[in-house]
């Protein structure tokens, strides 16, 4: 686009004069330097710049998800490796069984022999009928502790297959003959054997013994049957 330009004015009055030099100047000046074309391209600039700065600052979400997770950067899955399986839990321990040698506090156990089926305990003067049946647990006790301790068949239990527990019969224990397990204190090295008696339910069978060197321990059990 091209603009007309004006001569200079040639009149004689100064201020007319002067007005025209100026208007003739401002004419003459190069493109680039009058405001009609340097504020538009100006403002074109500044929207190029502001459209340019905001494409540059645009977050890398990839970046920050993994900075953010590292226990997704560090998982099996994203690592690429197999959890390692859990480790099995242990085996519960097997209870010991007749004929084998068990320990709770100051005693060691034996069991060497069980009877079932007992209709009653005594000879033909002195004894005693079981409600049901007498099951008799023959023991042998031996202290290995480094005092004397006193030994009572009421602590020791029996258990049947329904987890039912069953004290002994201390009244008729009293009638077998030469039993050492009814209530004894036992010293530091020494044995004794005895029988523990049960009265249970007829047919019932016993399942395990809980032997305990004083009412108060933790026990230790013999599997029957």
């Amino acid at each position: 686009m091209s603009e007309q330009v004006l001569p200079p004015p040639t009149q004689d009055d100064p201020k007319a004069r002067a007005k025209a030099d100026k208007a003739y100047a401002k004419a003459m000046r190069p493109w680039y330097k009058k405001k009609r074309f340097v504020i538009p391209l100006l403002l074109v600039l500044i929207i190029l710049i502001t459209q340019l700065g905001k494409g540059g600052s645009t977050p890398d979400t990839t970046a920050n998800d993994t900075a953010a997770s590292p226990a997704a950067a560090s998982s099996p899955a994203s690592s690429g490796k197999k959890a390692a399986a859990p480790a099995p839990a242990p085996a519960a321990e097997a209870a010991a069984k007749v004929g084998q040698k068990v320990r709770d506090g100051q005693f060691e156990f034996t069991v060497t022999k069980v009877k079932k089926g007992v209709k009653s305990i005594g000879n033909q003067y002195l004894n005693q009928k079981a409600q049901g049946q007498y099951v008799l647990v023959d023991i042998t006790v031996t202290n290995i502790g480094d005092k004397a301790q006193l030994l009572a068949d009421s602590s020791q239990k029996v258990r049947d297959a329904k987890s039912r527990e069953f004290s002994t019969d201390s009244g008729a224990g009293v009638y077998l003959e030469d039993n050492k397990v009814f209530l004894n204190e036992i010293n530091p090295g020494n044995s004794v054997k005895g029988t523990l008696v049960f009265d249970m339910p007829k047919g019932t069978t016993p399942a395990s013994l809980e032997l305990h060197d004083s009412p108060f321990s933790d026990g230790v059990t013999v599997k029957l049957s």
